[in-house]
């Protein structure tokens, strides 16, 4: 999951040398933490969130086959 995220993030952003996905996972849920260029941000976040909530809705189905949930934290 943290490489799709990835890809979708490069696609996006202008900057995709500037993407990072970190993940972390805790005994409750996996959190993916995306890092872009601050003049991107909008881009990855979208119009109120529309392309946030589709990568999130992305995690959840991931989630649904691991087993665990997933989060996504952008910064």
């Amino acid at each position: 999951m943290k490489e799709l995220i990835e890809y979708i993030s490069k696609s996006l952003v202008d900057d995709p040398s500037a993407v990072r996905v970190d993940e972390r996972v805790t005994s409750a849920r996996i959190i993916l933490h995306l890092r872009v260029a601050p003049k991107d941000m909008g881009r990855v976040i979208g119009k109120e969130g529309r392309v946030a909530n589709a990568m999130r809705a992305l995690l959840r189905v991931g989630a649904a086959q691991k087993g665990k949930p997933y989060v996504l934290e952008i910064d």
